[in-house]
């Protein structure tokens, strides 16, 4: 497979009519000044694909049904409680639905590949299925449908809070004790030996809320490779209970007791002190952000700045999955630091361009977060690939230095134009190659979703 490009982003640089030739789903040539081929896919711009590295699939049945207001101050905690309420009815055949318009509406936003932080693993009630990796499966087959790149991470949730509470309710449906989430994780493993070749499988710990201490040290020395997800510091209620039982906040508990690298990916992140942000940006650790979720449940605003100049890592993931757009998280990451500093281009590198900063790193950080060699157009890395049209109308008055400030902040998900997937060519002139059934079979779970809640 061969794409010729007008104009590529390679690294950070711009360059020409470039020819991109693509095996077994990596690049293996990139040649500059290059004419188009007839046997060439041609597109206008071409750029990295940024990697998705956080999201809870299953949550986009809720989008625009937890907006109305309760007596009382409405808060994460009580979005919680409405989310397990509808964990009741959800079936396999629905989590599969769900999950491949998830995946679909990602790769239309120009994601290639996404962390799925994976904590339904049982029935309503908390019985297992009978193959224990059920709902597992139910990912892979959405993954396979789509094209996506996965890097599946099943959840350890043992606890309903740092004192060690039981689980209660839709809580049940995530249970698990060490022993049972490893034979969960082997099972998976074994499974993805028939997906894609660039598919992953990581661990991901749910927070230390929902584990304790033991359970986590025990978990990560039977998995000492391989991607690491964590909830970390979300909320400011989970930061005061972690302190009172642990003796520190969950950074720096963390970062105290556990051996915390590149394979770690801390997600949220969003209440540190300066001393634990610099801390964590020097562990190699990648902060995994999610803008558009954070504003939604009022979770607070990341530790932006000092972050960034202590030469740590960040991608971005949609979590929720209340509102699925690549443009939006980078430009509500971006605003969510100018309204707290009052200040404008603040994520910037100095004297450059904002978006540049943001789309590059963000590139490169989620390859990181999901164990993928991506996150730049080069030699040997996969064919992790978006198209944008440069001639509509958001981007065409812009000159290269400004044409990923105009993707940030002024264009929408409508530019994206191709999206490859290790070489998957599944968005083609702005339509998925499966969006059709995709969407009449997610239609058809909902209403029958709706119909039982």
């Amino acid at each position: 497979m061969t794409i010729h490009a007008k104009r590529a982003l390679l690294g950070k640089t711009w360059a020409k009519n470039v020819r991109v030739t693509v095996t077994d789903g990596c690049i293996d040539g990139v040649f500059l000044e290059q004419s188009p081929q007839s046997e060439d896919t041609e597109v206008d711009t071409l750029l990295p694909a940024l990697a998705n590295l956080h999201s809870h699939a299953f949550q986009r049945a809720m989008a625009g049904m937890t907006e109305f207001r309760a007596a009382g101050k409405e808060s994460f905690w009580t979005w919680r409680d409405l989310m397990y309420r509808f964990l009741d009815h959800l079936s396999p055949d629905q989590v599969e639905a769900i999950a491949a318009l998830v995946f679909m509406e990602m790769q239309k936003a120009g994601y290639a590949s996404v962390g799925e932080f994976h904590y339904v693993h049982h029935q309503p009630g908390g019985r297992s299925y009978d193959t224990l990796s059920e709902l597992s499966q139910r990912i892979f087959a959405a993954a396979q449908e789509t094209g996506i790149g996965l890097t599946h991470l099943p959840v350890l949730y043992t606890y309903g809070g740092v004192n060690q509470e039981p689980l209660t309710g839709g809580q049940l449906r995530f249970s698990n004790d060490v022993a049972r989430f490893l034979r969960l994780v082997q099972d998976c493993e074994s499974q993805l030996q028939s997906m894609p070749a660039d598919c992953r499988i990581g661990i991901a710990p749910h927070s230390l809320r929902a584990t304790s201490p033991a359970d986590l040290a025990e978990v990560l020395t039977q998995r000492p490779e391989g991607p690491v997800h964590i909830h970390i510091s979300e909320q400011l209620k989970e930061v005061v209970d972690v302190e009172a039982k642990l003796g520190q906040r969950p950074v720096s508990w963390l970062l105290d007791n556990a051996e915390v690298n590149n394979r770690w990916c801390l997600i949220h992140a969003t209440h540190m002190t300066d001393e634990e942000t610099v801390a964590m940006a020097q562990s190699g650790a990648v902060a995994g952000l999610c803008p558009i979720t954070e504003a939604n449940l009022g979770d607070g605003i990341f530790n932006g700045v000092p972050y960034l100049n202590n030469g740590g890592a960040f991608g971005l993931g949609s979590d929720s999955n209340v509102r699925i757009s690549l443009t939006e998280e980078l430009r509500t990451l971006e605003y969510s630091q100018r309204l707290r500093d009052k200040a404008r281009n603040v994520l910037a590198d100095e004297a450059g361009s904002t978006g540049k900063t943001l789309y590059t790193k963000a590139a490169k950080g989620g390859a990181l977060a999901l164990n993928r060699q991506a996150g730049e157009i080069g030699v040997g890395q996969l064919a992790d690939l978006v198209a944008i049209d440069s001639t509509h109308p958001t981007l065409f008055a812009l000159n290269d230095a400004q044409l990923l400030d105009g993707l940030c902040f002024a264009a929408g998900d409508e530019v994206v134009t191709d999206t490859w997937s290790a070489g998957r060519h599944v968005v083609k002139s702005g339509h998925h190659v499966a969006q059709d059934h995709i969407t009449r079979r997610f239609k058809r779970a909902m209403r029958g979703l709706l119909d039982a809640v």
